[in-house]
């Protein structure tokens, strides 16, 4: 296993325990979820911040959710791939959300902001308590690279649109910006009980209004 397996290894492996513990977690502890010595992690990190950090990096990478999308089939019905894509932008809320609310809830709300994830880690800590956390960006979180990404996010989206661009009332780019948009507020949710995930996919598709009483 080359140095950067390795690394790769370790930092999936303690990502659901920093998720749990936040930075209470041990090396020592990351080391026998991983089945290596301790010293293994210390010869491709310079510390435990240098693993919190990378966690925090991993957290925020969007490349596995673009790769679901993109693996949405487009010949289902409009609905059933939208409920795909919210799934997944979801599950990435939830492990975005969960490590970085618990870095912050055990005290590490500054070393859990490397300069280049504020952002990020911003959008994560205020929904990141009640499990969730968004803002849709990739490996960094200013700058070009984080347009980048939300460009990217973006243009997936889109794609699962195309099929129905000629009964969109609006291009497919800016439809898929709207989904966006809603998606983050759904992160977001104001308090005490808001409508459920396929609420927002409803009136999405088909308005808010009541068939039949539209002016």
């Amino acid at each position: 296993m080359s140095p950067q397996e390795r690394r790769e290894m370790i930092v999936r492996t303690a990502l659901p325990l920093v998720a749990e513990h936040g930075a209470t977690v041990t090396t020592g502890r990351i080391a026998r979820a991983a089945g290596i010595g301790e010293a293994t992690i210390f010869r491709v990190f310079a510390d435990k911040d240098e693993l919190l950090d990378a966690c925090v990096s991993e957290a925020l990478r969007t490349d596995h959710v673009l790769a679901e999308i993109d693996a949405i089939p487009l010949d289902q019905p409009l609905p059933a791939r939208l409920a795909e894509a919210a799934a997944a932008i979801e599950a990435y809320l939830a492990r975005m959300g969960m490590v970085i609310g618990a870095l912050h809830a055990t005290g590490r709300a500054d070393r859990a902001r490397p300069a280049d994830q504020a952002d990020h880690a911003d959008q994560a800590e205020r929904t990141g308590h009640a499990g969730r956390g968004m803002h849709g960006g990739g490996e960094q979180a200013d700058g070009p690279d984080r347009e980048a990404a939300m460009t990217r996010t973006r243009d997936a989206l889109a794609e699962l649109f195309q099929p129905e661009s000629d009964r969109l009332r609006l291009p497919v780019d800016q439809v898929a910006s709207l989904f966006m948009g809603l998606m983050f507020t759904h992160a977001r949710p104001p308090a005490g009980p808001g409508p459920s995930l396929e609420d927002y996919l409803d009136v999405f598709l088909h308005g808010a209004l009541k068939e039949g009483t539209a002016e």
